[in-house]
């Protein structure tokens, strides 16, 4: 099956003042370590890079000094909200009968974790990979404590997400018509009625939000020895 990319690297980065995806790690801008394992899928056929407008010209240098000249690779503006920005990324596909969903600012996704959920996504419609929470949750509501949710059925959602085509637009284009924003592309997908399949994520892919975040992603590259 063909498969497409779309990488949501359009964040305002609020907490870090500039985007994420164009800060260095190990001398490499965070964008190009996704990149690179997404191009070493054989059944790609095209990739898309969700960015800000005010980037672009430095994400098109990034891509040339990689020697990124792939005919597939494309690059469209953002919208308002990461949803905004995904659809408007499912809509600049052309050919893909999977697609998967993946954050610019989690760099460390293995290819054997992408690779893994594309293979998913070819027996089941929805895929995603996540992680069960370590701690205990509470659910607070003006300061004090409300609930207590079983521990054992709380997951850590990651990306990428992987999807069959005609199911994610479908999923997005309902939740245009009813108003509906969600935190991540999966909740649009159950919201529909179509089961998400779930496997385990990596504690390594990490996702670049915080300064905290960032000195975690230089010590793991130095752990690597990169």
């Amino acid at each position: 099956m063909n498969v497409g990319v779309i990488i949501a690297s359009a964040g305002q980065s609020k907490r870090l003042g500039h985007n994420k995806v164009l800060m260095e790690l190990a001398g490499k801008p965070v964008l190009l370590f996704s990149l690179e394992k997404f191009l070493r899928l054989d059944s790609l056929s095209e990739l898309v890079i969700v960015i800000r407008p005010q980037d672009e010209e430095d994400v098109r240098n990034i891509l040339s000094k990689a020697g990124f000249d792939y005919p597939f690779i494309k690059m469209i503006h953002g919208g308002k909200e990461r949803q905004d920005s995904v659809y408007k990324g499912l809509k600049a596909l052309t050919s893909s009968q999977i697609v998967a969903i993946h954050d610019g600012a989690r760099p460390f996704a293995s290819f054997e974790l992408i690779d893994r959920l594309i293979k998913e996504a070819e027996v089941y419609s929805a895929v995603i990979p996540a992680l069960p929470v370590k701690e205990t949750i509470k659910i607070v509501r003006d300061g004090y404590v409300e609930s207590t949710p079983q521990r054992e059925l709380l997951w850590s959602v990651q990306t990428p997400q992987v999807f069959r085509y005609e199911v994610l637009i479908e999923a997005y284009e309902r939740a245009y018509i009813d108003g509906f924003y969600g935190t991540d592309d999966a909740s649009l997908v159950e919201r529909i009625g179509y089961k998400i399949r779930v496997i385990e994520g990596e504690y390594t892919n990490l996702k670049i939000t915080t300064r905290e975040d960032l000195l975690l992603a230089h010590r793991y590259l130095e752990l690597l020895g990169i």
